[in-house]
C-alpha cells in the first residue's frame, strides 16, 4: 500500500516530469481515494478502460494517454463528462504519463521496443528542444526488412504496414512509438536503414521512398504498450502493491 500523494510524488520524480513541456499535464490528473491497494494500467484512459478499472476494484488507473489535452473543448459534457462520472463514481485516481513514459532509459515505451526487439540502443533523438523522446541503434544480426517486419508482427501482435525502399539488409534502425512519423527525416539524417512507429501519413510515404529507407508503420497503440507495463511492474514491487494491465486493443 502507498498513499496517494507519495505515489504522485515518487512518479513525477522517477519520470522528471518537470524536464517536458507536453501537450497535457503530466502525473496525478484526477484524484481519487487516498491510500492506494491496486493500480490498473492501460494505454488511453477511455471509457472502456475506466470501467474495467472499477470492475477490478483498482484504487487507480495509471495510462500514457490521459485527459485535458491542449487545444480539447473545455465544457464537461458528453463523452467527457461520462468519463469523468465513471471515475469519480468509482473513487479511482487517474495518473497520466505522457512524454516523460516515451523518454524513461528503463521504463519508457521506446526502451520496451527495444528490449521486445532485441535491439542496441546507440542514442536518442527526436527532442526538438527538449528530453529525446526516440531511440537508434543497430540490430545485433542484420537482417531483410521481410525479417524485420515479421518479427515486429510477432512482437506487437500486428502486422506493420512497410513503405519505403531501403537496404537489402537492415542493421542500422530508429524508432519512436506511437505518432512520431513526423520524425522519419530526422531518422533518415542518422543514417539508419529503417524507421520504425505506430502511425503513418502521406507524407511519410514519399519521404521513405526519397531518403531511401524503410518505414514501419506498426499501430499506435500497439507500439505504446510497454511503457504502463513496465512502470506499473516496477511500482507492483517498489510498494507492494497488486498491478494489472488491461488491454484494449485498436486497429490504429
Amino acid at each position: 500500500m502507498v498513499q496517494r500523494d507519495d505515489l504522485a510524488r515518487y512518479l513525477d520524480d522517477l519520470l522528471e516530469v518537470g524536464r517536458f513541456s507536453d501537450y497535457c499535464p503530466n502525473g496525478l490528473q484526477v484524484e481519487g481515494r487516498s491510500e492506494i491497494h491496486s493500480v490498473v494500467g492501460g494505454v488511453t484512459a477511455s471509457l472502456a478502460l475506466i470501467e474495467a478499472a472499477a470492475e477490478a476494484g483498482a484504487d487507480a488507473v495509471l495510462v500514457h494517454h490521459g485527459w485535458f489535452w491542449k487545444g480539447e473543448s473545455l465544457p464537461v459534457t458528453g463523452m467527457k463528462y461520462r468519463r469523468m462520472k465513471a471515475l469519480l463514481d468509482s473513487g479511482m485516481n487517474l495518473f497520466a504519463y505522457h512524454l516523460p513514459l516515451d523518454a524513461h532509459p528503463a521504463h519508457g515505451n521506446n526502451a520496451g521496443l527495444a528490449r521486445a526487439m532485441d535491439f542496441a540502443v546507440e542514442g536518442g533523438f527526436g527532442g526538438r528542444g527538449g528530453p529525446d523522446i526516440g531511440l537508434h541503434g543497430r540490430i545485433p544480426i542484420p537482417e531483410s526488412p521481410e525479417r524485420l517486419g515479421a518479427r515486429l508482427e510477432r512482437v506487437l501482435g500486428r502486422r506493420p504496414l512497410r513503405v519505403g525502399h531501403g537496404p537489402e539488409i537492415v542493421e542500422r534502425v530508429a524508432w519512436c512509438t506511437g505518432a512520431a512519423q513526423s520524425l522519419i527525416e530526422e531518422a533518415a539524417s542518422l543514417g539508419v536503414d529503417a524507421y520504425i512507429s505506430g502511425e503513418i501519413s502521406e507524407p511519410t510515404v514519399h519521404v521513405a521512398e526519397e531518403l531511401g529507407l524503410h518505414y514501419f508503420a506498426c499501430g499506435h497503440h500497439a507500439t505504446e504498450r510497454f511503457g504502463v507495463q513496465a512502470l506499473g511492474e516496477h511500482l507492483a514491487r517498489a510498494f507492494d502493491l497488486e498491478f494489472r494491465f488491461i488491454d484494449l486493443p485498436v486497429p490504429v
